[in-house]
């Protein structure tokens, strides 16, 4: 059975993509930027948006019926080299004990506020 789930972004609709698929055990996270979908603002630094993103995927996740123990991948895009060394601390409140395979690409996103895109991969654990 396949579940989409919105975040109510505007972009969701404008691009036709949901925030999250869920198949079977499977949950896929779209890429998140770091905008605070309740009142559609982007913080300027990149730790603000690293945690908004990370807040997203985990409701988006926790919609979905999974947790972020669940995530197997990770994705992270950043669009400067220097954020690495900043962000890797955040990440690693989250994902530390978790472990997810990871990658982190330097690369352009679609808007110049953005600084950080997030895109993980879930698989329901099992007993």
């Amino acid at each position: 059975m396949r579940k989409l789930i919105s975040t109510g972004s505007p972009f969701e609709k404008t691009a036709g993509y949901s925030r999250a698929v869920v198949q079977g055990d499977w949950c896929f996270v779209a890429g998140t930027t770091g905008y605070d979908y309740a009142t559609m603002t982007m913080p300027d630094s990149v730790e603000d948006q690293t945690r908004n993103c990370l807040a997203t995927i985990g409701k988006a996740l926790t919609e979905g019926g999974f947790a972020l123990e669940d995530v197997v991948r990770a994705h992270y895009y950043i669009t400067d080299q220097s954020y690495a060394d900043i962000v890797f601390p955040i990440l690693g409140e989250t994902f530390g004990d978790i472990r997810p395979a990871a990658t982190m690409i330097v690369c352009q996103l679609n808007k110049p506020e953005m600084k950080i895109e997030i895109e993980v991969t879930a698989l329901r654990r099992t007993a």
